[in-house]
């Protein structure tokens, strides 16, 4: 009986099949992000909140509504003008 030539029944080596390749793939893209996720967090400075940002932001939300409010006045008035009753002598 023939003994099999392993060099014409071998199989091909690992890195020859594609679906390995898409197999370390996924996670190799995780870590890649990974990395440039912590180089961008060491590389760029922490931007910090200023101590009395509670203030600033009653004073915006203040600005805020008295712009507002003068926006709506030709609204108001119109809505107003609508719902005020005809009074009897002018019709």
């Amino acid at each position: 009986m023939m003994t099999p030539d392993p060099a014409i029944d071998a199989p091909p080596p690992w890195w020859k099949y594609g679906y390995v390749w898409l197999v370390i793939s996924g996670p190799a893209a995780v870590v890649l992000a990974a990395i440039v996720t912590v180089w961008l967090a060491l590389s760029r400075p922490e931007t910090l909140v200023t101590p009395d940002y509670y203030r600033r932001g009653t004073e915006i939300n203040k600005t805020l509504a008295a712009q507002q409010s003068r926006a709506l006045v030709p609204a108001v008035q119109g809505r107003n003008h609508a719902a005020t009753p005809v009074p009897p002598a002018a019709r």
